[in-house]
């Protein structure tokens, strides 16, 4: 087999990772104006792929100050029971949770992703989609943009945030807020 021959074939057997984007604001701001939108970038596999808003030290940036330099991180792995490659997402914000099919992931915290993961961070929400392929050394991503919210368009059973009894206590409002509460934010008290 030739170089080309070998090559194509490796490439047709790369795993692939479909990241579906979405944001309440995407069409007033321009966001994702920095990602490589509906093209395939191919990664190596020893190197975790990184997003975030510094485009130096994360493979893909986001244009908003309100994303952390470094978001999160989507590192491959394999296992000995198994041929395919698979993925763990981690946390790396030091302010906001990441949010994986309805658990919560802190600084540093990681999960391994199944093959369909929605992800939320700030109002940023994606759906992550593992293709399964052969190649060990690599892997490729492709970005797009969803016009809806994947956690609307996919289905009501994973929730976006935890149900909130209403006491009348008249801090509920803040409860309802759809960011996140970062860890040093406290709820205000009215009697």
């Amino acid at each position: 087999m030739n170089v080309s021959q070998t090559m194509e074939t490796e490439e047709d057997l790369l795993t692939s990772l479909q990241v579906k984007l979405y944001h309440p604001q995407q069409r007033a701001r321009g966001m994702f104006s920095l990602l490589p939108l509906g093209s395939r970038h191919k990664q190596d596999a020893d190197d975790p792929l990184r997003l975030g808003r510094d485009g130096l030290s994360c493979a893909f940036a986001l244009a908003d100050q309100k994303v952390s330099r470094k978001q999160l991180s989507l590192q491959a792995f394999r296992t000995p029971q198994s041929q395919g490659m698979f993925f763990s997402i981690q946390n790396l914000s030091k302010k906001g949770r990441l949010f994986v099919n309805g658990s919560g992931l802190g600084y540093l915290e990681r999960l391994d992703l199944p093959d369909k993961a929605l992800v939320r961070f700030g109002e940023y929400e994606m759906l992550i989609v593992r293709e399964s392929g052969e190649a060990k050394g690599s892997f490729e991503v492709e970005l797009d943009v969803l016009e809806v919210s994947p956690f609307t368009d996919t289905c009501a059973c994973v929730p976006v945030r935890s149900p909130v009894m209403d006491t009348g206590s008249g801090f509920t409002d803040v409860l309802k807020s759809p960011e996140p509460l970062e860890s040093d934010e406290t709820l205000p008290y009215h009697t």
